[in-house]
């Protein structure tokens, strides 16, 4: 083989390596698992989640901000996290990868609400909507998937007379302001237990106002193009800025500290900059060692 060709192919392959290491340093996250009961709750520093128990932390801190939000008299929950694999919440902007993240959030959906009811007959019940604007194909996808529901609806048509105030409403990927308007005033009215959003879509930063309890919370933070870090929230445990490669807590910050005003949207800048700034110092020691 020509010297060319052998550089070349070695290049290639430490390439590979250099991308498997990264995949499992993702795959390995460190995880300390919430200890709850049916909704119980912790304290203390929010976690990466590995990527097989993502969705019992987020259910987990969703239990435990129904049982005890931040706000009683505004019982609103919050999730937001990539629902796909690949940490790309809305994917390559084909009809195909739209249909994998609608699925990944059902997919969750349905085993955050059988996970919700309890016990038969127990209860609480719980009734599942889809945002105003949805197409009637994701309201019969979700008849079909989230089979535990008591009740599952557009938004537009409210929620049913029927439905018992200690029950708990999910809406999955709100995608409008009039959705996130309605959901508030289902909190503030006091209609149901608890009304939980689940990974809304065209979010503005004052859809949600800062009553709400944002109960998980998980967003890949990038550095030349490569994910390097985290902000995470684990309710009801702080909000956290976290190094993907050491697992290191870079900072920790309570709601005051990182909503934008009175909005319960983090600030993300701060965070990228700090995970930025311990990346460029771990290479700057790298090379002096």
């Amino acid at each position: 083989m020509k010297s060319g060709s052998f550089l070349l192919l070695l290049s290639c392959l430490f390439r590979e390596t250099d991308s498997l290491v990264v995949q499992q340093r993702i795959s390995y996250a460190h995880d300390v698992s919430l200890s709850m009961g049916l909704f119980g709750g912790g304290s203390g520093i929010s976690t990466i989640p590995s990527p097989s128990n993502r969705d019992k932390q987020a259910i987990d801190s969703i239990k435990a901000a129904v049982n005890k939000p931040k706000t009683p008299s505004f019982p609103l929950v919050e999730c937001d996290f990539p629902p796909l694999a690949e940490l790309n919440k809305m994917g390559d902007g084909s009809q195909r990868s739209a249909n994998q993240v609608d699925d990944a959030n059902l997919a969750f959906t349905a085993k955050l609400v059988q996970s919700l009811t309890g016990l038969p007959m127990i209860g609480p019940n719980v009734v599942l909507l889809t945002s105003a604007s949805a197409p009637s194909s994701f309201l019969n996808k979700a008849k079909n998937i989230v089979k535990k529901a008591s009740y599952v609806g557009s938004l537009k048509d409210g929620i049913p007379d029927s439905v018992e105030k200690g029950s708990i409403a999910v809406l999955v990927s709100p995608s409008s302001a009039q959705d996130y308007t309605t959901a508030s005033k289902i909190a503030s009215d006091g209609v149901v237990r608890s009304i939980v959003v689940v990974n809304g879509v065209a979010k503005g930063q004052k859809s949600i106002g800062n009553r709400a309890t944002m109960a998980y919370f998980l967003k890949p933070l990038t550095y030349n193009s490569q994910v390097v870090g985290y902000l995470v929230r684990n309710y009801p445990n702080d909000w956290a800025t976290i190094d993907l490669i050491s697992n290191q807590v870079l900072q920790s910050y309570k709601d005051s500290e990182i909503l934008f005003g009175d909005t319960n949207t983090p600030d993300l800048r701060g965070p990228g900059r700090l995970v930025q700034k311990f990346v460029d110092e771990r290479a700057i020691q790298s090379r002096k060692n």
